[in-house]
């Protein structure tokens, strides 16, 4: 079997919860590009292994990975970062649409630049950045700043469209994303690992030794 048809039946394997899909319509009719179904269970999946209870995320997608992130860790809090605030204004209604009380969704529209720095350090079990791409090397950095020890950052779109496999690809987001993959995967201060479902989902996870280097 070659690797389009894999990508093909794991695309198409997911099954997405009525309320995310309606998310995700409203998402792609603002251009907000949401995570993919597949992305997004695995966001699940690890909210939900990793027993969660405060999440914050840098871009909203409408909604689309918070509430995935919800659904894998149904009584966590969320925070969720944007500048755009019509996509706030959609996640919003995304999250009173699933039924998740207000007090565990709370928006902040603002430049991850500007909110990130003012977030408390360690203070969150997992971290999703998935904003700006001009910023996603800082967003990163912040990230693993606010992550506990044990707690997980994860960055969709990892692989930038595809075009980090591909060596002729040389633009600066491109090369960002290929030394960061290549770069966290071999580090000895935390556990990561690459999925290339979908777009992509780069998954680190820090230790105690990574919160003491800081």
């Amino acid at each position: 079997m070659n690797d389009s048809a894999i990508a093909r039946f794991v695309r198409e394997a997911v099954v997405e919860p009525d309320h995310i899909a309606r998310a995700r319509q409203h998402a792609l009719e603002l251009g907000a590009a949401p995570v993919s179904p597949a992305v997004g269970a695995q966001c699940a999946v690890i909210a939900a292994a990793s027993g969660a209870s405060a999440i914050i995320e840098v871009g909203t997608g409408a909604g689309v990975s918070g509430l995935w992130l919800l659904h894998g860790a149904p009584s966590a809090v969320l925070t969720t970062i944007d500048k755009e605030p019509e996509h706030l204004a959609a996640a919003r209604d995304a999250f009173s649409f699933a039924g998740v009380p207000a007090a565990r969704a709370r928006t902040i529209s603002g430049r991850s630049a500007d909110v990130l720095p003012r977030m408390n350090e360690g203070a969150y079990d997992i971290v999703l950045v998935d904003g700006d791409p001009a910023t996603v090397m800082d967003d990163i950095a912040h990230a693993l700043r606010l992550a506990r020890a044990g707690g997980t950052v994860l960055v969709p779109r990892a692989l930038a469209g595809g075009r980090v496999a591909d060596p002729v690809a040389r633009d600066a987001h491109t090369a960002d994303m290929r030394a960061l993959i290549v770069e966290t995967l071999g580090a000895t201060g935390v556990i990561a690992a690459l999925s290339p479902a979908a777009e992509g989902l780069l998954q680190i996870t820090t230790t105690t030794e990574t919160r003491l280097a800081r």
